[in-house]
């Protein structure tokens, strides 16, 4: 996994969503640990909207400025039988970096065990053959990339504007997390909604919850339920209703915020195969400025860190 997460409809989703399937509030206090304040203030439904837009503004710059952080992250993914049990656990550990605008993994530990030689030895050379790649790069190739990850972002801002159209909001109060107070927000599908972006027709299968930063418009807290199933690729890949994700960023070095925590319980089915129950964690941590003369050297070493 990478900071955004791989399945396309979440990779959509995570620059401005939130919730899971209408909690009350005592159930969402079990998970947060405390239940939102009384309201003391209001929001109404414009304020919200623009409160979202100018969260995923910052988002975006949130992604540029990670480019100069390298972090750790750790996924341990679960497998688990149709009464809840776990079949199968795979833990597999990261170094993350951002090599020519690129993030790149390199896998430094499988079931919290160090990688032998020849695996490590494959994960120095499948980066170093990323950096000789790049570095021979024609100019005429590299504004292409540039271009197409310009439009990318370009596209994130309209699937934006959809974002804020889609839901009928709710301010349910302010809630502290990390000694921080945050705007709590709900969403519902509107049943009006007519999408402009086909992207956006899978708005109206989920609901939200987000928890907001006050002080700085920065979304803390993502919890996210699909409401009804979702089909991707002429059936190919289909998520069941009932799937949850919750994700949750934090505070780094007083100028960014990025990604800490990744709870995903999913239920899918994959072509004609049989369904798929899985849980995964990821967490993100020790993120660390890197210089631009970074480099991946030999065996047995680590890239340089500032």
């Amino acid at each position: 996994m990478t900071m955004r997460f791989k399945c396309a409809l979440l990779a959509a989703l995570l620059p401005t969503l939130a919730f899971a399937q209408a909690p009350s509030i005592s159930q969402t206090a079990s998970d947060t640990g405390s239940a939102p304040a009384p309201n003391t203030i209001s929001l109404s439904q414009d304020q919200i909207r623009q409160l979202i837009r100018e969260t995923a503004d910052h988002d975006m710059a949130n992604d540029k400025k990670q480019r100069d952080y390298t972090y750790v992250e750790r996924e341990e993914d679960h497998r688990v039988d149709s009464k809840g049990r776990v079949k199968s656990t795979e833990i597999k550990t990261y170094d993350v970096m951002e090599i020519y605008g690129e993030q790149v993994q390199k896998l430094i530990s499988k079931n919290d065990k160090p990688l032998s030689e020849k695996e490590a030895k494959k994960e120095d050379e499948k980066i170093q053959k990323l950096i000789e790649k790049r570095e021979k790069e024609s100019a005429a190739d590299r504004e292409k990339r540039l271009r197409k990850e310009e439009k990318d972002r370009e596209d994130s801002r309209k699937f934006v504007s959809e974002v804020a159209d889609a839901y009928n909001f709710r301010f349910v109060g302010m809630e502290s997390l990390d000694r921080r107070e945050n705007y709590v927000i709900d969403a519902d599908p509107r049943p009006d909604f007519k999408p402009h972006l086909k992207e956006a027709k899978i708005l109206p299968k989920f609901r939200f919850r987000a928890w907001i930063d006050k002080d700085e418009a920065q979304w803390r807290k993502l919890d996210i339920q699909c409401i009804d199933t979702v089909s991707f690729g002429l059936f190919l890949l289909r998520v069941h209703k009932g799937s949850r994700i919750v994700i949750e960023q934090t505070r780094v070095n007083n100028e960014v915020w990025l990604q800490k925590h990744i709870a995903l319980n999913a239920d899918f089915r994959l072509a004609l195969l049989k369904n798929f129950d899985f849980n995964v964690d990821i967490t993100d941590r020790d993120y660390r400025k890197f210089g631009s003369d970074t480099k991946i050297i030999v065996l047995g070493e680590t890239h340089n860190r500032q």
